[in-house]
């Protein structure tokens, strides 16, 4: 693994870090919910679970957006996608977070 990605997943984790469950208040990363973390070039993929399969669809709407929306700041990052699963509603969550607009990406 280069230097570069090296510096890049530190920084991808120190965002990571910094995102709440609003629902307990407790960061993902202190949950451990982050499944994965794929760095492509300037392309990040995003793996995680929510704390429960039936956790409330808002927060896992909020966490997803917010893990999207955070790492899309980081210098060096282009786009990011995020994966949920385990979820009752993880394709809706996946296709929204993943279509919402991406300020980096010119919009077609």
């Amino acid at each position: 693994m280069s230097q570069d990605i090296k510096q890049l997943r530190v920084k991808i984790f120190d965002e990571l870090s910094k995102i709440v469950d609003p629902e307990i208040n407790t960061t993902i990363t202190e949950l451990e919910l982050i499944d994965e973390v794929d760095i492509n070039n300037s392309n990040v993929k995003i793996d995680l679970h929510l704390t429960s399969p039936f956790c409330p669809a808002v927060f896992g709407f909020k966490i997803c957006q917010d893990v999207h929306d955070n790492l899309l700041k980081i210098d060096g990052v282009d786009d990011v996608k995020v994966n949920v699963s385990n979820h009752f509603m993880a394709e809706q969550i996946n296709n929204q977070v993943n279509n919402s607009p991406n300020p980096k990406k010119p919009s077609n």
